[in-house]
C-alpha cells in the first residue's frame, strides 16, 4: 500500500505540478489535496539530518537566487538614523525613527524600548501584513508596547509603499526583494546598537508580515526566535508581489513552499499561529507535523510549537499576540512584568495617532537624497528582472 501510494503521488506531482512551465508560484498554487500529496513527495525527499540540511542548502539558495538578494550592491554600514518624538510611557517609551536602507532609501517606523535599566535588552523586528496604515493600528501598538516592557527594543517598520514607506509603491516589481533586504538592515541596525544582545534576537509579524518573518528568518541565523503569525501554508504561497512575485519557491532544480521555508528555522525556536479562517487552518494536520519532524532531526522538538484557534480568522488579535508573549517570554528570557488576570491585560498600553508616529513631517522633513519612484529605485540597485 505504502509503494503503491508513493508511486501514484509521484505520478500527480510530476504530471500536474513539477511539469508546470511557470517558476512564480503565487496565491493559491495548490489546492489543499494538491498540497497534501506535495507534503508526502517533499517527506519522501529526506529521511535523515544529512539529507534535509543538503535539501534545505537548496531551498535556501533558489530563496537568495529568486529573489535576487545575491545581486543587491554592497552597502555601506551607516544607517544615519533619524530619531525624534521620544515620549515615556507605563513601562515602555516610544520614539520616532527612520533609517537609510541604502543611500537614499528610508525606512520608517517606530522604537519601542523599555524603561528599566539594564546594559542590553533583546530585540524584536516588527514587520507589519498588508493595509495603508498598519503600523499605526492597535494591534501593532499593542504588541509592541506590551513587548518593551517585557524588556524588547522592538523596531515596527513599515512595509514598502504604505505609511510613510511611499518612495515606491507596493506593488512594484521587487517588492519582495525589497521589503526583505529592509528587514536585513532592520536587523543590522538593532545589533549595531550597543544596548542589544545580538544573542536575543526575535522577529513576529502578521500575514504578509508573517511571511517576512520567515523568509528572513530562513536566510539569516541572526534571527533567534520566530513567530510568523497566519500566514504558513503548505498550499498558499502568499497573493501578493511582496510574498510570491519572484521566484523563490521554484527553480528549474527544486520545488518548495512556504512550510519547508519555515522549517529552515530549525532548530532556533519557532512557533506557528493559525486559525481555521484562512489558509492556515490545517496547520494542525499537515504543516506542523512536517515541521515538527525537520525539528526531531535536530532533537530540537521542544523548540517548535502551534498555536491553532479554529474559532478566529486572519489577525493578530489579542489571543494571538498573548501566545507570541508566552513563547518570547521563555525564549528571550523576558521578564514577566505584565498585569495578568486569568489573561494578559494590555490597557496600560497608551494609543497614539498616526500623526504623533509619524517620522517625517515639517519639522523633520525627508532627507534631500530620497530617492522617488519605482524605476528610480531599480535603475540604483542595478536589480533587472528575469524574463
Amino acid at each position: 500500500m505504502k509503494l503503491f501510494l508513493s508511486i501514484i503521488t509521484t505520478m500527480f506531482i510530476s504530471c500536474t505540478i513539477f511539469g508546470q512551465d511557470a517558476m512564480l508560484c503565487t496565491g493559491h498554487y495548490w489546492t489543499e489535496d494538491e498540497a497534501n500529496l506535495v507534503m508526502k513527495k517533499f517527506a519522501s525527499e529526506w529521511d535523515d539530518l544529512e539529507s534535509w540540511e543538503e535539501r534545505a542548502k537548496i531551498i535556501r539558495q533558489g530563496i537568495i537566487e529568486g529573489m535576487q538578494l545575491d545581486k543587491m550592491p554592497l552597502i555601506s554600514e551607516k544607517f544615519n538614523p533619524i530619531i525624534h518624538s521620544s515620549r515615556e510611557m507605563d513601562g515602555y517609551i516610544v520614539e520616532n525613527i527612520a533609517i537609510e536602507s541604502f543611500p537614499g532609501f528610508y525606512i520608517t517606523g517606530n522604537l519601542y524600548r523599555p524603561t528599566f535599566e539594564q546594559e542590553k535588552y533583546a530585540a524584536i523586528l516588527s514587520p507589519h501584513g498588508h493595509g495603508a496604515n498598519k503600523r499605526f493600528t492597535d494591534d501593532i501598538q499593542y504588541r509592541s508596547a506590551v513587548l518593551a516592557r517585557m524588556g524588547v527594543i522592538v523596531f515596527s517598520y513599515d512595509m514598502v509603499g504604505y505609511a510613510e514607506s511611499d518612495q515606491v509603491i507596493h506593488k512594484m516589481p521587487i517588492a519582495l526583494l525589497l521589503q526583505t533586504y529592509n528587514s536585513k538592515r532592520v536587523l543590522d541596525y538593532l545589533i549595531s546598537r550597543p544596548d542589544v544582545d545580538s544573542e536575543r534576537i526575535g522577529m513576529t509579524g502578521g500575514s504578509g508580515g508573517g511571511t517576512q518573518t520567515f523568509m528572513l528568518t530562513a536566510i539569516d541565523d541572526r534571527i533567534k526566535v520566530s513567530v510568523p503569525v497566519v500566514q504558513v501554508s503548505a498550499h498558499f504561497f502568499g497573493g501578493c508581489v511582496c510574498e510570491s512575485g519572484m521566484p523563490v519557491h521554484k527553480s528549474a532544480n527544486h520545488q518548495s513552499n512556504n512550510v519547508e521555508i519555515a522549517a529552515l528555522s530549525a532548530p532556533r525556536p519557532l512557533l506557528l499561529i493559525s486559525d481555521g479562517g484562512d489558509w492556515t487552518r490545517n496547520t494542525p494536520r499537515i504543516e506542523y507535523p512536517y515541521i515538527q519532524n525537520v525539528y526531531a532531526l535536530y532533537n530540537a522538538e521542544h523548540k517548535v510549537e502551534n498555536v491553532h484557534l479554529p474559532l478566529e480568522r486572519h489577525n493578530y488579535g489579542f489571543s494571538k499576540r498573548t501566545a507570541a508573549y508566552n513563547f518570547f517570554q521563555h525564549h528571550l528570557k523576558l521578564r514577566f512584568n505584565i498585569p495578568y488576570d486569568n489573561g494578559y491585560n494590555e490597557d496600560f498600553v497608551t494609543m497614539l495617532t498616526p500623526e504623533e508616529l509619524k517620522v517625517f513631517n515639517e519639522e523633520n522633513p525627508r532627507p534631500n537624497n530620497a530617492l522617488q519612484g519605482d524605476q528610480v529605485v531599480m535603475e540604483y540597485l542595478g536589480i533587472k528582472l528575469k524574463n
